[in-house]
Formats: structure tokens, sequence, C-alpha cells
């Protein structure tokens, strides 16, 4: 690797754990580059997944304050997420590196309608609770949401390419909460899904060193950046930044 493909890579690391931590897709950045670079699809999915984490937990720790009260939602959903994540991860080893580039843009497409359907549906949800005196018999999404944030982390840790944006659509319809605080518990579940499965590729997969170790350093800062921007954010804006990544993720990953 050259020094200028090296900054390429830093940067494209420090570009991924900023818009990881805000909303997702950051692998749309880092995949290309570490393909430009000359790595194998796989070796670049793999160095990708070991590079990443630091920038999830870098995010997540810009987010601490919105993860306050969220213990048990987490260790739920946590558990959930590392069963996807290690699964995913074999499937990649498993599966021909096609497998998902037909379904990925109609699942990033989906997340994108439900993300700006969310507040209505929340709010019709809302007023039927109230009407009928009832109140939420599942507060931590129940297991309609412990099923589909494993569903979402067997791809996240198959390709991770916006699982994030994936991850808010489905807690923002099944959970009664902002935004930003469900942004924090993203940014917990795809530091998982990424530590599971780089702890899984360590031992059977191949991997780039100077890759991994130069997203790592870039990501970490930039997970920081991305906590600092995206919690200033309101829902409305990050709303819409939510939806503008996730039709550029849809248009680079259909013309892939």
């Amino acid at each position: 690797m050259s020094i200028w493909e090296a900054l390429a890579v830093f940067a494209a690391g420090t570009a991924a754990g900023t818009i990881n931590t805000i909303v997702g897709s950051g692998t749309l950045i880092t995949f290309p580059v570490l393909l430009a670079t000359g790595l194998p699809p796989v070796t670049a999915t793999v160095s990708n997944a070991l590079g990443l984490i630091p920038g999830s937990i870098s995010g997540a720790i810009g987010y601490r304050d919105e993860l306050t009260g969220q213990r048990r939602r987490i260790i739920r959903l946590g558990l959930a997420a590392l069963v996807g994540g290690l699964g995913g991860a074999m499937l990649l080893l498993l599966l021909p590196s096609t497998a998902f580039e037909t379904v990925v843009p109609v699942l990033v497409a989906l997340a994108l309608v439900l993300v700006i359907l969310q507040p209505r549906i929340s709010d019709a949800v809302q007023r039927r609770r109230e009407r009928n005196g009832a109140t939420d018999p599942h507060p931590d999404g129940g297991p309609l949401l412990l099923t589909t944030v494993m569903l979402a982390s067997v791809y996240g840790g198959y390709f991770t390419a916006a699982q994030g944006i994936i991850y808010l659509s489905l807690m923002g319809m099944l959970l009664n909460d902002s935004l930003q605080r469900l942004n924090a518990t993203k940014n917990v579940l795809a530091a998982i899904v990424n530590a599971t499965a780089a702890l899984f590729f360590l031992f059977v997969a191949h991997f780039d060193w100077t890759a991994v170790l130069l997203i790592a350093v870039g990501s970490a800062i930039g997970g920081q950046i991305g906590a600092k921007v995206g919690r200033r954010l309101s829902p409305v804006v990050m709303r819409t930044v939510i939806v503008i990544v996730g039709t550029v993720a849809i248009v680079q990953l259909t013309l892939r």
C-alpha cells in the first residue's frame, strides 16, 4: 500500500466513523476505497469490519448521556445483535460475495420509508392506546423487535453497509423514545455486531493489518466527531440526514 493509498484509507475511515455515528452507511465509503487499493472483496469486508470497531465504540461513548436508563433494553437487543452478527459473519465465508446484492437496496429502501413514516405511525399507535386506556405491553419492543434486530444483525455481520438505518427504522417503529436515544442504542448494537464478526474473522479469515489499523484510528476520531455533530441535530434534521444518506446508499448499492 502506497502512502497515498494509506492516506485515502485513513480519510475514508474517519469519514465512515463520523457518518456511522450520526446515521450509518460508513462502509459505503471505506469498502470502495479498500477495493481500489487492490484488496479482494472478502478481505476488504473483513478488514473493514475489524477497523470500524473503534469507531463504533467511540460513537457509543460520545452518546453516553443518551444511553442513560437504557441498560435493560441494550442487554436484550445486544444479545440478539450478538447472535445475528455471528451468523452474518459465518455467511460471509459460506455464501458468494454477490449473495446480498439484490436484497440490500430493497431493505434500505424499506427502512427509509419506515423512517419517514415513523412519526405518524407512532402518533397513531399512541392515540389508539390512549383511547383504549392501554399501556405499552412491550416497552423494549417485545419479541418482534428482538427478532428483527437479530435478522438485521445477520446482514450487519455479513456486510454492515446501512445497518444503522435499518436499526433506526425498526426501533423507531416499535419503541416509544426520542430519535437521539434510539441513535445511541444503534451505536451500541453496531459496536456489538462489528466486534462479534471481527472476533470470528480473527480466527478464520484473511485480513490486511495495515488497512485495519488505518481505518481503526480514523474511525475512532470520526466517532467523536459524529457524536458531537449528531447530538446537536433536531429530529427533523436528523431524519432528513438519514433519508439523504440512505438514498445515496441505495444508488451506490444498485450501481455497484
